[in-house]
């Protein structure tokens, strides 16, 4: 088949507003849930421990701890059945994938540290100065 052809055919079903998330951020996926006529949404929200894939076949993995068990879902960029991607807080994270997680029990599994923005690293050590000069 031609290239060309394919690239036309997937341009189609590409998703118009694709979320704007990292590795390591918080988010809440809205799927699309059918059971039997009825459809509604159901909401799985996690750490974003990997993404992988180009094009139409881009997925991520979200992790979360539900009742003391890890659980992980693998979801389409671009797929009709999930609504949308929030982004609850962006993480900072120098790794593609965050596979050692799933070794991490409690806070450790959870916790991925939160990006700070351009006066918050600035200005907290500036902060700390200040309360010890008080002090003495």
């Amino acid at each position: 088949m031609n290239q060309a052809l394919l690239d036309k055919i997937e341009s189609e079903q590409f998703r118009k507003d694709a979320a704007d998330f990292a590795v390591g951020d918080t988010v809440r996926v809205h799927t699309k849930v059918v059971e039997g006529d009825k459809e509604r949404i159901q909401i799985f929200s996690g750490v974003v421990i990997g993404r992988r894939g180009r094009g139409l076949n881009e997925t991520f993995t979200v992790r979360r701890i539900s009742y003391g068990e890890g659980v992980e879902r693998i979801f389409p960029v671009h797929s009709p059945r999930v609504d949308k991607v929030e982004v609850e807080r962006k993480g900072s994270v120098r790794r593609a994938k965050l596979t050692y997680l799933r070794k991490r029990l409690g806070k450790g599994a959870t916790l991925v540290k939160e990006k700070e923005g351009r006066g918050g690293a600035a200005a907290a050590p500036a902060a700390e100065t200040e309360a010890v000069a008080e002090k003495a």
